[in-house]
């Protein structure tokens, strides 16, 4: 999406080696690979691309069909953040959409989240930068580059709040409101999911080990059908209402409970997006 970040994250990856091409048009991509494939220095590419061009979506469906068909494996990572998030940055910048034309921003915003529905969808990997600053959106690309080179699946188990949003880069989202919330308990208000004494509070409760057993049980079977398609990136946000308490507690112990799975080739890791942020 136009002001989600996109050239943030090719700079990211241009400083840490790649050959990256920013604003080029999806039908010049298997071009781009015919000039850089038999230079050794230049063996990672990344192409940076936009609605811009007018025939967006099929010339890109087609540069991808191109590459896969002469043995390359191209991933497509898709920068997005919320509508909320785009408008306070092109506000910001005092730039026009590049799809406004002469209606409103949020006009243009829309129409260009309708044009890229079917390749977010598709996508290899959605970064939700609507909480990022440049500094954690570079620790995430850099998180990306080392799970394409070590692991077979990268796991996220993230933990929110819903009164902040849905994350947008969420595969499979729990939620766990039905728990009996330990805010509202005077003596466990203060503290988090990773202490002791509200762990003890949200796990403790039948209705929550029952939970995450089948979420165990769902989660091992979604996995072993990612690894067989080859996919490489998988997000679990587990929600409560503000994502301190329940939410918090019910991801570790979730992260916990798949640790097993590293011995399969899948990278665990665990984030908790809304903790601190009362």
């Amino acid at each position: 999406m136009s002001g989600a970040g996109r050239t943030t994250a090719g700079d990211v990856l241009e400083d840490r080696g790649w050959y990256v091409v920013d604003n080029l048009p999806p039908s010049m991509i298997p071009a781009l690979m015919d000039v850089t494939a038999d230079d050794p220095q230049r063996q990672r590419v990344a192409a940076v691309v936009d609605v811009r061009s007018r025939d967006f979506t099929t010339e890109l469906s087609v540069a991808l069909s191109d590459l896969t068909d002469r043995g390359w494996r191209p991933r497509v990572v898709f920068v997005d953040a919320s509508d909320e998030a785009l408008v306070r940055r092109f506000d910001a910048v005092r730039r026009p959409h590049p799809l406004q034309g002469e209606g409103l921003l949020l006009d243009g915003i829309r129409r260009e989240r309708r044009m890229l529905g079917d390749l977010r969808s598709n996508a290899d990997v959605v970064v939700d930068t609507s909480n990022y600053n440049v500094h954690q959106l570079s620790a995430k690309v850099d998180s990306l580059i080392r799970v394409d080179q070590e692991a077979s699946l990268r796991l996220a188990v993230l933990s929110f709040g819903f009164k902040y949003g849905i994350p947008l880069d969420a595969d499979t989202v729990l939620d766990l409101r039905f728990l009996p919330n330990p805010y509202w308990n005077p003596e466990l208000r203060p503290y988090t999911g990773k202490d002791a004494a509200v762990r003890e509070f949200v796990l403790g409760q039948d209705l929550a080990g029952r939970f995450l057993d089948h979420a165990v049980q769902m989660l091992e079977t979604s996995i072993e059908g990612y690894l067989s398609e080859g996919r490489r990136y998988v997000t679990v946000a587990v929600g409560c209402t503000g994502g301190k308490h329940r939410s918090v507690a019910t991801a570790e112990e979730l992260s916990r409970r798949l640790a097993h799975l590293e011995s399969s080739g899948v990278q665990l890791t665990t984030f908790h997006r809304d903790l601190g942020r009362e």
